[in-house]
């Protein structure tokens, strides 16, 4: 059973961020679209409630789930997590984003316990670059990079946030370095979510001629049929994707996901916050498990293209 909205999409995958928290400072972050910031671990779902409510989306069809945040290495229990939900029968893939930069540490842990690939985000492999968006360090987010690939997750991608006078200029060199690591880059549109409209009007970039670009150099181009219709370009040495959540209607279109909001809110869509459903207040309510596929439901039916509401 999968569940099929009212546009006819089905739900296969489900984001869920463990944690508001994170150890860097990233300015264009989206935040998975939540405007509170938790700073309270009281707040968060506990290891347990992260877990029932995997069981429960993944009875009803959902295969594909995405650990995020915040940074969900600030979590010390995230090996935990892991493990038991890589034990939950039929779920088919388990992956994590992270920055990278605590990742060399527990790497062959979380692989042990079951995550198979990670998405790393690196908006720059300048130092000095990568601390004015991040207030981090570019080497250690390399080291977690670099730990990823020896410890076999498969892919480990790259994701960079396309900013206007910033880094746009550096998609090259961005490139060779994916094709060297053999990791896969992914050029990200900045959304216009928990950013402010100037920086958003300064550093918004159109992915027109990227993807030009791109596709005179691959030697093929797929597309994710359930991934928003987005572009795989294989170039001679590097694959790259390119994510248009703004100006591609397709992103909206094909979407498949949900998300879960650190406090436990089932989230219909990135660009809304108006039609969120409490789950984590019905579970720790005593709900029982039908009464919660009850509420997913409900949540599938609030998913609308957003090019079509705004």
């Amino acid at each position: 059973m999968v569940l099929i909205d009212s546009f006819g999409r089905p739900l296969l995958n489900l984001r869920i961020s463990i944690t508001s928290r994170c150890n860097l400072r990233c300015n264009y972050c989206h935040k998975e679209g939540e405007e509170e910031y938790l700073a309270e671990t009281t707040k968060e779902m506990t290891a347990g409630e992260i877990v029932r409510i995997a069981k429960v989306a993944v009875s009803l069809g959902i295969s594909r789930i995405k650990i995020t945040g915040g940074e969900p290495l600030m979590r010390k229990d995230l090996p935990q997590i892991i493990k038991e939900i890589s034990s939950i029968e039929n779920v088919r893939d388990l992956s994590m984003t992270t920055n990278g930069t605590l990742l060399s540490f527990t790497a062959q842990q979380l692989y042990s316990n079951g995550l198979k690939r990670v998405n790393i985000g690196l908006p720059s492999l300048d130092a000095e670059t990568y601390n004015k968006l991040t207030d981090g360090k570019v080497e250690d987010a390399l080291k977690g990079i670099r730990a990823a690939v020896k410890t076999g997750f498969q892919p480990v991608k790259l994701n960079i946030v396309i900013l206007n006078n910033i880094n746009a200029q550096a998609v090259s060199e961005m490139i060779d370095f994916a094709g060297q690591n053999g990791v896969i880059l992914q050029l990200i549109e900045l959304d216009p979510i928990n950013v402010k409209k100037e920086y958003y009007a300064i550093h918004h970039k159109s992915m027109d001629e990227y993807e030009e670009a791109l596709k005179d150099k691959a030697l093929k181009v797929e597309t994710r049929r359930f991934m928003h219709n987005r572009h795989i370009y294989h170039l001679p040495k590097a694959t790259v994707e390119v994510v248009r959540p703004i100006e591609n209607t397709e992103f909206c279109t094909h979407c498949t996901r949900l998300r879960i909001t650190s406090d436990g809110k089932l989230k219909p869509c990135l660009m809304r916050n108006d039609n969120t459903v409490n789950l984590l207040a019905a579970l720790r309510n005593g709900e029982n498990d039908e009464e919660l596929r009850t509420i997913f439901k409900t949540a599938n039916q609030r998913r609308k293209p957003y090019n079509i509401t705004a």
